[in-house]
């Protein structure tokens, strides 16, 4: 295949792709097709058929040439990655022998001024993957400065969130925030950066990024979808970019491959059995040269597991933290 979408190198994608080991005849799910990286090494597979999902539609529109490349072999469908096991459903599949997510926004998304996801280009503050429900130009203006201070602090990590919000609310009550150039010309007064650090408003455009596409919760649904829709022997592969989703990553799969319970003053306790095997005990990292190519490979983290024989466990309760329904809701 020698189509346009060859150009993108996925982060990590030989390493992603080389655990879940496509096999003839096999079925895989490309969770975030993105630019197609992830899915055309696996087709490089003769005879492995692919099922891939983006929720955004510029997204979808670029596959349509690897679409017809595959000759049948790929099936690419707009939606939310948590909704896997409904999309392969669709397709007349039960299971799966392999499973792969990126997440987090694309490199694609990035350079897009229009899309309002980065505050190098200046353009509308929308931020939103799917093209639908509320940008981040409208929770900025409509969100409680306490939910404003929750969102940022949550999802950005911003220890100034308090800082950041007062600011936002004092500033929308002038004139309203529309664009990326504006916002983080906000934060820039009340975050400092020292020469070398990151942008000041790096982590509030991450936050609002986060909430806005509901992203932490759609991963949390997203592995356990995945769970159900794996076959035994087949493989998940999740490549993250921060440590909010490496760590939803990790605690996933430790207690889903976690054996045993109690302790030697405790009865054992009652434990489904281990739904997973880890395919490695550490994350699996890029190397000095991918991260000289691509400077986003730096922070990717690679964690995979080999589903068992053992059913899947039940769903867990997603975190109390704001949701974007609750909080539109309260700024009517």
């Amino acid at each position: 295949m020698t189509g346009s979408a060859a150009r993108h190198v996925p982060v990590l994608g030989p390493e992603a792709v080389g655990l879940l080991a496509p096999r003839d005849g096999g079925i895989y799910l490309d969770g975030t097709f993105g630019a197609g990286g992830y899915t055309r090494l696996i087709l490089q597979t003769a005879g492995s058929r692919v099922i891939a999902i983006d929720r955004d539609p510029t997204a979808i529109a670029g596959g349509a040439e690897l679409v017809a490349e595959a000759a049948g072999r790929l099936t690419l469908v707009q939606d939310r990655f948590s909704n896997l096991a409904d999309v392969c459903a669709a397709q007349g599949v039960a299971t799966v022998d392999g499973v792969v997510m990126d997440i987090g926004v694309s490199s694609m998304q990035l350079d897009q001024a229009e899309r309002g996801f980065s505050f190098r280009f200046d353009g509308p503050l929308d931020m939103r993957m799917g093209r639908d429900g509320p940008s981040a130009a409208d929770v900025v203006a409509r969100a409680s400065e306490t939910d404003l201070a929750n969102i940022i602090y949550i999802f950005g990590e911003e220890r100034y969130s308090r800082h950041v919000a007062r600011a936002i609310v004092a500033a929308r009550g002038e004139a309203p925030i529309t664009t990326t150039k504006a916002l983080a010309d906000i934060v820039a007064k009340v975050v400092r950066a020292k020469p070398g650090e990151i942008h000041p408003a790096t982590r509030t455009f991450q936050g609002l990024r986060i909430f806005v596409n509901e992203e932490l919760d759609e991963l949390h649904q997203a592995l356990d979808a995945a769970e159900r829709v794996l076959k035994p022997g087949g493989r998940l592969a999740v490549v993250s970019f921060h440590s909010l989703e490496d760590r939803i990553v990790k605690t996933f799969l430790a207690e889903r491959s976690r054996t045993g319970g109690g302790s030697r003053h405790l009865p054992e306790l009652a434990q489904a059995a281990p739904s997973f095997t880890l395919l490695s005990k550490r994350p699996i990292v890029a190397g000095d040269a991918e991260v000289a190519a691509n400077p986003r490979a730096r922070s990717a983290k690679l964690r995979g597991a080999e589903r068992t024989a053992a059913p899947a466990h039940a769903a867990g309760e997603l975190p109390g933290w704001p949701t974007l329904a609750s909080v539109m809701r309260a700024g009517r």
